[in-house]
């Protein structure tokens, strides 16, 4: 198991790195899989953009992109190996869009990304109403 934090061209936010590894693990878990490498990669909305031209075509801001590397293998084991990329800037207005502190948004973007490795999908509107509702089932557990 290991989830590791990263940044790339800029400050790292002030989070509680223990508490959040703790708190993913545990919500992997509870979704039926294991975390066997994670890395949270964060940074810029301009590094992020790049990224999503580069990688994924398409040319607009993002405040999160998952790239699922884990092996067919790991996967019959229900491990899950993953780079994580947020954008920190986007963090920052998605928290006063939604009214919520910078550091609630950003957990709420990491379990966003969990929880596309766990197999939840955000295409249609159902799926993203059930996106939404287990991301808030988890940021419950981590804030009360």
């Amino acid at each position: 198991m290991a989830i590791q934090f990263h940044t790339q061209h800029i400050t790292k936010p002030k989070f509680k790195i223990g508490k959040t590894r703790t708190w993913l693990v545990n919500n992997a878990i509870n979704e039926g899989f294991k975390i066997k490498e994670i890395n949270y990669i964060l940074m810029s909305d301009d590094d992020l953009l790049q990224m999503n031209i580069d990688y994924l075509q398409h040319d607009y801001y993002t405040d999160i992109i998952t790239f699922d590397n884990t092996t067919d293998a790991e996967r019959e084991k229900k491990q899950l190996v993953a780079d994580i990329f947020i954008s920190v800037d986007r963090v920052a207005d998605n928290a006063l869009q939604n009214n919520v502190t910078t550091n609630h948004e950003l957990m709420r973007i990491m379990i966003h990304g969990l929880l596309h490795l766990c197999s939840y999908n955000d295409k249609t509107k159902a799926q993203q109403q059930l996106m939404r509702k287990k991301e808030n089932e988890y940021l419950d557990v981590l804030f009360l």
